[in-house]
């Protein structure tokens, strides 16, 4: 799921959730069954007679308990008792509850999914008040079990957890580092930061091979085309994320690196034959699954080869039960993509969806639009045996061995003390910064144009495309950017011309280059003819210097050809960026290589730079 916030509340403020029970009253809550569990780091790992524990678990429960174990839901709020009022608002508009401990009470939910939209994750303390309240609102419940708490922490583009927590450059950056120690350290730190949060479970890493180019979901979180590299990636952030026991994620089941079309507003299709489809996308999935990946995230896309039914991924029972579990042998939680999103609606309504998705083999429904019309229509193919309880029950059972594997059945709280001690530690954020160096690539350097030095360029203007930042990051790129090059010994000045400068716009980045020593031009997924491109071309008829610096996605140089420096940082983040500004200025010698292929804008038949390119000083 992409990130669709703006920011982050960065403010403060009590949840009313910091009582907490001992661990005697978490373990009568679970009626003592898993006192005696040993607790593996993975799923995987459950032994024959933990699961005759987790059916006791299981026989126990209501056919209503049941159906709720199987939902992962938004929530509204930043606490679980006394969100704000317009958070209540929401709540009682979208589902019907006033309060996260209102919806646990209502729906038994298994899983609860924060958002930096839904006010879930102001601040580090405030999150783990959050999650604090949501399990002791879980156990309170009769038979209470502990909530799987996620969130999507990719890292890059994709963040809901922002500053003070530590943020790591994104996949692609990643897979331009090359390096499967860097992946490792990004999971087991992030890992670390998120449990102190009491957040368990992590939809991170993606596992789509991005071979398109116009690809307008993956792109960047991707760590790139080469399915061998990031099969080697993804296993090395899910062993990264298991040694500091939180549930990692592979997404997006079978493979959403191949298309033109975004399953949140459309409904895609993956034309590769069966034999591509094993080559390419198959791979990194094979591997996070001999990783011993605790989850696996569907795609709410068409792939005819697998399927000819016209069915979404997710609602496929040859892909998910057939292939998935059959082929693959994978038996860990498989998890719907978001049931909100359009890919996954197209077809069928919002009762028959979460249905279907069982039938199919899913185990977790995550975010349906309506809950109380996808948890009735549960309960209601139940009752009328169009599913049996014992396939809930199948369910059921992974999603517990998941929540003991975690330790989650033995005490799912955090002490709010690791806080202090893990989140945005001085070694957290200088690692990140350190992996960060190893991931810009310079794809151009005619005439020896970089580095730049403040001692013969002493005035730098920068200026370019200013997404809106990740969660959390201080951002705009381009203020960062000009911070961070000052902080370097020049003086540089920021202006920010957008995505599509005006004609006016441009004039005044020209007029601004007359009293530059040179240019940096900040570009974001420049298309042919478009007003970026308008723009490089205007600056560079000044005569200044001048550097692109494509803050996504590297495919930018194929249409800006008459550059004599360009870079690619794969993400706009704060880290990204300043280790970009570092390479700028010569402090780090520029390391990254392509991880994916740039074609001609021309001809996109030819490779105009291919997988492993990268220049250095």
């Amino acid at each position: 799921m992409p990130d669709t916030s703006t920011g982050s509340d960065t403010s403060t403020g009590s949840t009313g959730n910091t009582a907490r029970p001992s661990r005697r009253a978490v373990l009568a809550a679970t009626a003592g069954l898993t006192a005696a569990l040993t607790v593996p780091t993975t799923a995987r790992a459950a032994a024959a007679g933990e699961d005759r524990r987790l059916r006791a678990l299981i026989s126990r429960m209501t056919l209503q308990e049941k159906v709720g174990q199987l939902f992962v839901m938004r929530v509204y709020g930043h606490s679980a008792t006394a969100p704000d009022q317009a958070d209540i608002d929401a709540n009682l508009k979208e589902i019907g509850v006033r309060t996260a401990a209102e919806l646990i009470a209502r729906y038994r939910v298994g899983g609860i999914i924060y958002f930096t939209w839904a006010h879930n994750t102001r601040d580090p303390h405030q999150i783990a008040d959050l999650s604090a309240g949501i399990q002791q609102a879980s156990l309170d419940q009769p038979r209470g079990l502990p909530v799987l708490i996620a969130t999507d922490q990719e890292h890059g583009a994709v963040c809901r957890v922002g500053k003070p927590a530590t943020l790591f450059p994104g996949a692609m950056a990643i897979g331009a580092g090359g390096s499967r120690a860097d992946a490792h350290t990004l999971g087991r730190i992030s890992g670390a930061e998120l449990r102190a949060m009491g957040i368990n479970q992590d939809y991170s890493p993606d596992a789509d091979v991005n071979v398109n180019p116009a690809n307008p979901v993956i792109g960047v979180r991707s760590f790139g085309a080469d399915p061998d590299a990031v099969a080697a990636l993804v296993a090395a952030e899910v062993r990264g994320y298991q040694k500091s026991r939180v549930a990692a994620t592979a997404k997006h089941f079978p493979g959403h690196g191949d298309t033109a079309v975004d399953s949140h507003t459309g409904f895609p299709v993956i034309t590769h034959s069966r034999d591509l489809w094993e080559k390419l996308d198959a791979v990194p999935f094979r591997e996070a699954i001999a990783a011993g990946i605790d989850s696996i995230m569907t795609a709410h896309i068409q792939f005819p080869a697998l399927d000819d039914s016209g069915d979404p991924a997710t609602l496929s029972h040859p892909i998910l039960t057939g292939i998935l579990r059959g082929e693959l042998g994978y038996d860990g939680v498989v998890i719907t993509d978001s049931l909100g999103m359009e890919g996954v609606r197209t077809k069928y309504g919002d009762d028959r969806v979460p249905v279907l998705a069982l039938k199919a083999g899913v185990d977790q429904l995550l975010n349906p639009p309506y809950l109380d019309v996808a948890w009735n229509a549960v309960l209601k193919a139940v009752q009328e045996g169009e599913l049996t309880e014992s396939r809930l029950d199948e369910s059921i059972l992974r999603i517990l061995r998941l929540k003991a594997g975690l330790g989650l059945l033995d005490d799912p709280y955090t002490d709010r003390n690791r806080i202090e001690r893990t989140v945005g530690t001085k070694a957290h954020l200088a690692a990140a910064d350190r992996i960060a160096e190893r991931t810009t690539t310079l794809l151009v350097n005619e005439d020896h144009t970089l580095p730049f030095d403040p001692r013969t360029e002493p005035r730098l203007l920068v200026v370019g495309a200013d997404p809106a930042s990740p969660s959390g990051t201080t951002g705009p790129p381009t203020a960062v950017l000009a911070a961070a090059l000052t902080e370097l010994g020049f003086t540089a000045t920021a202006l920010s011309t957008g995505t599509s400068p005006s004609a006016a716009t441009i004039a005044k980045a020209v007029t601004a280059a007359q009293d530059a020593d040179a240019v940096i031009v900040a570009t974001y997924n420049v298309t042919a003819g478009s007003a970026q491109q308008t723009l490089v071309d205007h600056l560079l008829d000044t005569g200044s210097p001048l550097v692109v610096l494509a803050v996504r996605n590297p495919y930018d140089v194929a249409q800006l050809p008459a550059v004599k420096a360009c870079l690619a940082s794969y993400g706009w983040t704060d880290v990204e960026v300043r280790a970009a500004a570092r390479v700028i200025a010569g402090r780090v010698a520029p390391r990254g290589r392509l991880p994916v292929p740039v074609q001609r804008a021309d001809d996109p038949t030819q490779v105009l730079y291919p997988i492993g390119h990268g220049l250095t000083y």
